[in-house]
């Protein structure tokens, strides 16, 4: 019993200083901010890795989500006849949840544990050390421009994503299923209100964005120096920032009804 109670304050104060770690991480990166030099350079040419690279998937990811979503919610919205419903049913539910939330996963998927496995290979070959040498700090040459950028584009991502979505249900309610144009447009329309569901919408995938940027860059500059830490970094980072999203999806919504 005894043994039980010290394993788990053990695991428990362990848990509270990773916590205390990422903290400080976060309050670094947060000071590097606005520390000159603007490293302005690094931002751009994070900002197309991260946001450029991943239109594409972006894109298609939301037109093929928006079918999908237009296909069942059609089909379920006709055994009640409110088939008209479908472009604000649609256009609610992915403003308001399914935009940021999927945009995250997969920025977390792609852009995200793409940074982990950089800035961990950089530490692995011991460029990090190479830049304290030099005294330069690595979380203002090397973090703060890539955390910076994935906090960027998510939004960019997010509206992205959302649009092609609208455009898949569009594809399939009104050219697959016969369904009026000017309905859907119009359901839509009324439906979506801009302080309430677009800015909140964004206001989401920004905070997203700021997690995924944490997250990445702090397993990039804590994993093992070694090509099984970075391996086993990228990973970590790709489970901890979608738990970490979806956990905050849900205290955004209940703090703003989103």
């Amino acid at each position: 019993m005894i043994e039980s109670i010290r394993s788990l304050g053990s695991r428990t104060n362990e848990q509270l200083e990773g916590l205390g770690r990422v903290t400080a991480f976060g309050t670094a990166i947060t000071g590097a901010t606005l520390r000159p030099p603007t490293r302005f350079g690094f931002f751009l040419r994070a900002l197309y890795d991260a946001g450029v690279l991943s239109v594409a998937l972006i894109a298609l990811s939301g037109f093929t989500v928006g079918m999908v979503l237009g296909l069942q919610l059609f089909n379920v919205l006709t055994r009640f006849g409110a088939d008209e419903g479908l472009g604000a049913v649609v256009g609610l539910s992915l403003i308001r949840e399914l935009g940021p939330v999927v945009c995250g996963l997969l920025v977390t998927g792609r852009a995200g544990s793409a940074v982990t496995a950089e800035i961990g290979t950089m530490k692995a070959t011991e460029q990090l050390d190479g830049l304290r040498m030099m005294a330069i700090d690595p979380i203002h040459f090397v973090a703060m421009p890539r955390a910076l950028a994935l906090t960027f584009a998510m939004p960019l991502l997010n509206a992205i994503f959302i649009v092609f979505a609208i455009a898949g249900a569009y594809a399939i309610g009104v050219a697959n299923q016969g369904m009026d144009a000017g309905v859907y447009q119009s359901g839509l329309e009324s439906a979506v209100e801009f302080r309430q569901d677009v800015a909140q919408s964004l206001l989401k995938s920004l905070v997203f964005g700021m997690l995924i940027g944490l997250v990445s860059t702090y397993k990039g500059h804590h994993c093992a120096p070694n090509a099984v830490g970075v391996a086993r970094a990228t990973t970590s980072t790709v489970v901890t920032a979608s738990v970490v999203i979806l956990l905050s999806d849900y205290v955004i919504t209940a703090l703003w009804g989103v």
